[in-house]
């Protein structure tokens, strides 16, 4: 049994998405391999990121079955919501064993991205650096005015390909979002997961509050608030388990 969707029900992808399972298993271009796995798979002379999400336990079985959405219905639904932000969504399958979901896959074209913001975070010589990341506020304050709020904002999930002079942004990991007005509050904790230096939060933070028309000092003063109060529990969460701390 299969459940499936693919956007604007171009039927060219059907034969793609219905095989998904032999494409995945017959390809070996990981770019993410934990609780979920994500490939690249070439389709028609064409490149496509696919996410394959961990098969559920009995519970979440019962619970994605009858009771809520998938992850990767989510992940497809959310894309067509923020469409212009994302990488193209392709579509979702979802199969199931004894009615109950089991595997289940998202699809995407691939973003040919140069970079993500990790990169200019960790290095302090990055070319561009300051430009890139007054370019990630205004990207930020588009998301952010759109009611989009990304739960899982990382540094993985930010890519960013260079356009000249100008830089291009998409966000991936998708499946985790709220829409809603955003108070200023929730905006500027959205930055938290960044595990930014306070000078390269500062820079972005200032950046955006322009945007938004508030005060930089206490826009920087709360979101600084937010980062280092996010770092604080993931260093506590790491010293729990015997892990090294991060600065």
């Amino acid at each position: 049994m299969h459940k499936y969707l693919i956007y604007k029900q171009d039927k060219s992808y059907k034969n793609f998405i219905l095989n998904i399972r032999e494409y995945f298993s017959k390809n070996s271009s990981f770019i993410h391999r934990a609780r979920n796995e994500i490939k690249i798979i070439s389709y028609q002379n064409r490149k496509y990121v696919v996410k394959s999400f961990k098969i559920p336990h009995l519970l979440n079985k019962i619970a994605y079955s009858y009771f809520k959405n998938s992850k990767a219905q989510k992940s497809y639904e959310n894309s067509i919501k923020i469409i212009d932000f994302t990488p193209k969504p392709i579509g979702y399958i979802e199969f199931k064993k004894f009615e109950l979901l089991d595997e289940s896959y998202f699809i995407s074209e691939k973003f040919n991205f140069d970079f993500t913001i990790r990169e200019p975070l960790l290095d302090k010589n990055f070319e561009d650096k300051k430009e890139i990341f007054k370019d990630f506020a205004k990207f930020t304050f588009k998301l952010h005015q759109n009611s989009i709020l990304h739960l899982d904002y990382s540094p993985g999930n930010i890519l960013i390909k260079r356009l000249g002079k100008n830089f291009e942004f998409k966000i991936v990991d998708i499946n985790r979002m709220k829409f809603k007005k955003l108070t200023l509050n929730e905006r500027l904790r959205n930055f938290s997961k960044l595990w930014a230096k306070d000078e390269d939060l500062s820079t972005i933070v200032e950046e955006y509050s322009k945007l938004l028309g508030k005060d930089p000092k206490n826009c920087i003063k709360t979101a600084l608030y937010y980062s280092q109060k996010h770092k604080n529990f993931k260093n506590l969460k790491k010293k729990l388990k015997g892990e090294k701390v991060v600065d």
